[in-house]
C-alpha cells in the first residue's frame, strides 16, 4: 500500500485521575456502586485516566469535536500552523459524537475552522477509529488525495457522571432493582469504570517523511463476526430476550427511555468474556496471518489495545493456541497510565511508541483492535521506514 504514517499526535484533557479521585469527576455513587466500582478497578489494570470534566464544578471541558480538532492541531510541526492546504481528507471516527446529526467529521472540520476539504465520519465503537484510518489510507494509496488526516476520539465522560446515570434512571436511580436484577447494575456500570477521554490522530502522505521515521501501511483488515453472534456492548437500545435490540425510537412513551436506562452504555460481560478472544483472534488472525504471510517472528511490536488487564493472559494463551505466540517483551501498551479511550486507544498507543525513540528501521507493527459491539476486529500491520 502506497501509504505512510508520517506524524502522529495524541490530546488527553486535563490532568491524570487516579482511582482514588474518581467520585471528583463523575460524582458520589452509592453503596452498591461503589462495590461494583472496587471490583472492576481491581482488575482493569488502570491506575490513572483523563477526563473533560473540571472537576471543581463538573462541568465539561470539551467537546468531542474540541478533542479531536486538538489531536489534529498536534500534527502540524512545531513553529507551523494549521492551513487549509495541510488536509486534503479528513476521517474521524468515535463512539461519543456531540451529536445524533451532522457526521463527527463536520464538527471537527468546524472547529478546525480551514478548509474546504473533503471529510468522512465512521461510526462504531472502539474499531470506528481504524476504519477512518483505512479510509484515509485508502484514498492516499488509489491516488485520490495525496494527504489525509484520521483521528479517533472518545469522550466518554459524559455517560460516566453520576447525574447522567440519575438522569437515565440508571443502576444509581434504582435501587430497588438491584437485589432482584444484578446483572442490570453490572452491566450499565461495568464500563462506568474503564472509559475515560481522549483522542488520537495521524497524518498520511503518500511517501515517507523527509526527516525522521514514518509507518508505512502494510495492511488493514477489518473482520465482522455479527453473523454468528448477538450484540455485546450497545447504547440507545433495549437487549430483547431473543438477543436482539430495540432501538431507542421505538420508546415514544413520555419517560420510557430514560425509565430502560436506554441511553447508559451496556455490556454483556459473560458474552464478552466467552467470545472477545477466542473469536476475535482464534477466528481472525489466523486468516490474515496467511493472507499477509505473517509468522509471529516478524513482529518487533505488538500494539494490542484490550479495554482490560484482565484479558491480557487470555490473549497470550489464545496467541499461544494458535501457534502465533509474540513474546510479551515486545507487547506495547499504555492502559494502566492513560485508559481506555476506546476508538482512540490505538492513536493513543501508536503516539507514544512513535515518539520514544524506541523504533527502528524495518521493524514490523502489529495492531490488534477489537470491538465488542457485535463482535469485529482490525488487525493492522506496519513497518518503519
Amino acid at each position: 500500500m502506497n501509504a505512510f504514517i508520517t506524524a502522529v499526535s495524541a490530546f488527553l484533557p486535563g490532568l491524570p485521575v487516579h482511582n482514588d479521585d474518581l467520585e471528583k469527576y463523575l460524582g458520589k455513587v452509592d453503596r452498591i456502586a461503589a462495590r461494583t466500582r472496587q471490583i472492576i478497578l481491581s482488575g482493569n489494570g488502570i491506575e490513572s485516566r483523563h477526563y473533560a470534566i473540571d472537576p471543581e464544578t463538573g462541568a465539561t471541558t470539551h467537546s468531542n469535536a474540541m478533542l479531536t480538532a486538538e489531536a489534529v492541531r498536534r500534527l502540524v510541526p512545531a513553529g507551523s500552523e494549521l492551513s487549509a492546504d495541510f488536509i486534503e481528507c479528513l476521517c474521524c471516527g468515535t463512539s461519543s459524537p456531540d451529536q445524533l446529526m451532522p457526521g463527527h467529521a463536520s464538527m471537527v472540520h468546524g472547529e478546525l475552522a480551514c478548509g474546504p476539504f473533503e471529510v468522512i465520519s465512521t461510526a462504531g465503537v472502539c474499531l470506528s477509529g481504524i476504519t477512518a484510518l483505512k479510509y484515509g489510507a485508502m484514498s492516499v494509496a488509489q491516488g485520490l488525495n495525496t494527504r489525509a488526516v484520521a483521528a479517533g476520539s472518545e469522550l466518554a465522560s459524559t455517560f460516566l457522571r453520576t447525574s447522567f446515570f440519575q438522569a437515565m434512571q440508571g443502576a444509581d436511580a434504582q435501587p430497588e432493582k438491584k437485589p432482584d436484577h444484578p446483572t442490570f447494575c453490572f452491566e450499565a456500570e461495568f464500563l462506568r469504570w474503564m472509559l475515560s477521554d481522549g483522542a488520537g490522530a495521524v497524518l498520511i502522505d503518500n511517501k515517507p517523511a523527509t526527516e525522521g521515521l514514518s509507518l508505512g501501511i502494510d495492511g488493514i483488515e477489518i473482520i465482522s463476526h455479527a453473523h454468528s453472534l448477538e450484540t455485546c456492548m450497545y447504547a440507545g437500545a433495549v437487549k430483547q430476550a431473543d438477543g436482539s435490540l430495540r432501538g431507542w425510537r421505538e420508546y415514544a412513551g413520555e419517560g420510557e427511555a430514560a425509565q430502560n436506562g436506554m441511553l447508559t452504555i451496556k455490556q454483556d460481560a459473560r458474552l464478552l468474556n466467552r467470545e472477545v478472544i477466542r473469536t476475535l483472534v482464534g477466528k481472525s488472525l489466523p486468516a490474515v496471518a496467511e493472507k499477509h504471510d505473517l509468522r509471529p517472528e516478524d513482529i518487533d511490536w505488538f500494539l494490542p489495545h484490550y479495554s482490560s488487564q484482565y484479558f491480557r493472559e487470555p490473549l497470550r494463551q489464545q496467541l499461544q493456541d494458535i501457534g502465533f505466540a509474540i513474546p510479551e517483551e515486545r507487547w506495547f501498551t499504555n492502559l494502566a497510565r492513560k485508559g481506555n479511550t476506546g476508538s482512540a486507544s490505538f492513536y493513543i498507543m501508536l503516539e507514544e511508541l512513535f515518539s520514544s525513540d524506541r523504533l527502528h528501521k524495518g521493524e514490523r507493527i502489529l495492531g490488534f483492535i477489537p470491538e465488542s459491539g457485535r463482535f469485529s476486529v482490525g488487525w493492522m500491520l506496519l513497518t518503519v521506514v
